[in-house]
């Protein structure tokens, strides 16, 4: 059997999870790589053979997307490209964690294309969703990297078909402890801008983890460092707490390790204001912004110890088994070979 397991390399929490399942995903059958985006700063560990720009969201430097950039970068000549590069025909079946260029390749060319995201499980009606629902970002959801089926990772099993996260191995297997700092990453945020603000919290130790290129000490109090899997983790293990935005991987790790947590969903992002909202629901303290009405917030979040911690299991057997199921029932049923209303208008525009 021939799997191509396709990756979102837009942030860091796809590929983080991805090095997790590939090599468990490799007892199944000939397994190959794919990678598009260009966000990512860790690295897979394994050969990847198709290393696409793909459709990519550019982070800001206020705390949001940057629309314009993003619009910017993307390109439909390169992207018809990179779809004609990819033999998706050769594959029994996609394995899709929110890459588009795959997934769109795969309804095509009516190859079986199961989606296993956290963006999946934001689809299941279960799962709580923010209050003002953006159906933008609803519509990006369902369409950016659509599946034959989906599975799902959320903080909580809402249904069936959604799964508690991937704690990667070297988490899972090592024991916190507290040297008294806190780890940043907000990664839509400048990092000086934000070491300028933190400052203001007098004699607390903050390690900034940035993507800016420019690294050091910003004070005796306040340090900045350059986003890899390792340091990173390391930082975040010996937390007195994290800050960070509503993404998944990064909140999902604090939760699962018992460190305190404080989330700032990222503006004009639906997907971390419905994260925000699920975290809200277990106790997780939210703040909108930075600005200065906010840092009593923080203050006051630095000074109670009101950690969560919840006890997730080693999922990753049951999610591949999980794929596997759906791949059998796709074949029985061919729903795999369905058109769905947008497929025959690209197919008229010589996409296939």
């Amino acid at each position: 059997m021939k799997i191509l397991y396709a990756i979102q390399a837009t942030g860091n929490g796809h590929l983080s999870r991805a090095r997790a399942i590939i090599p468990l995903l490799k007892n199944y059958g000939q397994t190959d790589l794919l990678l598009s985006g260009s966000q990512a700063e860790i690295k897979l560990d394994y050969p990847v053979k198709y290393r696409l720009n793909g459709l990519s969201f550019t982070f800001g430097k206020t705390g949001g997307i940057d629309l314009w950039n993003t619009y910017g970068e993307a390109s439909i000549l390169r992207l018809i490209q990179e779809y004609e590069s990819v033999d998706i025909a050769n594959y029994d079946l996609i394995i899709n964690d929110f890459e588009p260029i795959s997934a769109w390749a795969a309804q095509l060319k009516n190859i079986p294309c199961i989606s296993l995201s956290h963006q999946a499980a934001l689809l299941e009606p279960a799962v709580p969703l923010a209050k003002d629902s953006d159906t933008i970002g609803r519509f990006v959801l369902r369409n950016y990297a659509p599946g034959h089926e989906r599975i799902g990772f959320h903080f909580e099993s809402y249904s069936p078909k959604i799964l508690t996260p991937v704690i990667r191995p070297e988490i899972r297997c090592k024991t916190p402890k507290n040297s008294s700092h806190y780890t940043v990453y907000l990664p839509a945020w400048d990092a000086f801008e934000l070491a300028e603000k933190l400052s203001e919290l007098k004699g607390v130790k903050w390690q900034i983890f940035s993507k800016s290129g420019q690294y050091g000490s910003y004070n005796k109090h306040i340090t900045i460092h350059p986003i890899n899997s390792d340091s990173f983790s390391e930082s975040v293990l010996n937390s007195a707490g994290v800050l960070c935005g509503a993404g998944f991987e990064t909140p999902a790790e604090a939760l699962f390790l018992g460190k305190k947590l404080l989330v700032v969903p990222m503006k004009n992002q639906y997907e971390q204001q419905c994260n925000a909202l699920a975290l809200k629901n277990l106790g997780v303290p939210v703040i909108k912004n930075l600005k200065p009405k906010q840092f009593q917030k923080i203050k006051t979040w630095i000074d109670t110890e009101n950690a969560i911690q919840l006890n997730y299991p080693d999922n990753r057997t049951d999610a591949l088994d999980l794929v596997f199921e759906k791949y059998q029932n796709l074949i029985k049923s061919g729903k795999h070979l369905e058109k769905k209303f947008l497929y025959p208008l690209l197919r008229k525009r010589k996409l296939a």
